[in-house]
């Protein structure tokens, strides 16, 4: 059954194809799959005014800039549209290797300071972010521990996510997405809990991270602002994590994403669908990631 919280789409290809006359059986697979059934399952959280954003960014704010009758045309239409101020790094979005430099370097030893010469990143920005579609995992560390949501704080290891792992019967395979649910989301509509400045927020820890580089994924993603372990009254004061994925190896993180709805229909492995918009030289971009999965499912 579909929940509100979880926006969803259904394909018409096997419509599509009956009437076009297509014989499904030399149809691409990748159409076959379509026409078979697939559901689209959004992972993104809503952007609104007043959500939670980081303290070290930028919030987001949209304002409607025209509205219906401040200019109407002759034969009576009109139209309205908005101003939309946002950072890189605000709702679910995913941070581009350009992010994070630790001494000084980017991701395989380039120099930041050179490579955001005139205000945009020459190397490692968001743009070098090609689209793809690929296998991804969700390992649910709070179902792990029978707990809707795991305590501020807490770390999650290499253990964690390798039982967790086994509990789904799963693994992160090269190329992938590896998404771990906290099932801090819950947080969502509070805001000043959600970003946990007192609590501290869970989030994977340093040995958990050298565990998700040794999967080779193509990034890593949580529901959660930091992705990493953020502890009580420290903030982001320190984020080795990041370092480690972005700078050590060249990991993507994704924040903010919306993992309730797959974690409760227990579904740990799917299609992912990651596309960055394609901002030259950013740091960052808004995301909608997509989980597909069998219609059937």
């Amino acid at each position: 059954m579909t929940r509100t919280s979880d926006v969803t789409g259904r394909t018409e290809a096997a419509t599509t194809l009956q009437q076009s006359g297509v014989d499904d059986r030399t149809a691409d697979p990748l159409l076959a799959a379509l026409a078979a059934g697939v559901e689209a399952i959004d992972l993104a959280q809503p952007l609104a005014n007043g959500m939670p954003c980081s303290p070290n960014h930028p919030g987001f704010r949209m304002v409607l800039s025209r509205r219906h009758g401040d200019m109407v045309r002759a034969d009576g239409g009109s139209a309205a549209n908005e101003v939309i101020v946002t950072g890189g790094h605000v709702g679910t979005h995913i941070d581009a290797l350009a992010h994070v430099s630790q001494d000084g370097l980017l991701h395989g030893g380039l120099d930041g300071a050179e490579a955001q010469t005139g205000g945009a990143f020459a190397v490692h920005g968001i743009d070098a972010v090609r689209p793809r579609l690929c296998h991804g995992v969700l390992l649910d560390v709070a179902a792990l521990h029978g707990v809707q949501r795991l305590p501020g704080g807490y770390g999650i290891t290499a253990e964690d996510l390798a039982e967790a792992a086994d509990r789904a019967k799963v693994r992160p395979r090269p190329g992938g997405v590896c998404l771990v649910n906290t099932g801090w989301s819950t947080l969502w509509s509070d805001p000043p809990g959600y970003l946990g400045l007192d609590s501290g927020v869970p989030g994977v820890t340093p040995d958990g991270a050298q565990w998700l580089a040794r999967h080779e994924i193509v990034a890593a993603g949580a529901d959660t602002s930091a992705f990493e372990q953020v502890h009580p009254g420290r903030g982001h004061a320190t984020l080795p994590v990041h370092r480690i994925l972005l700078v050590e190896h060249g990991i993507h993180i994704i924040e903010h994403l919306r993992l309730g709805g797959l974690a409760a229909r227990g579904l740990a492995e799917f299609a992912f669908v990651l596309a960055p918009l394609n901002i030259v030289g950013a740091t960052g971009s808004p995301l909608r990631p997509l989980a597909l999965v069998s219609g059937a499912r």
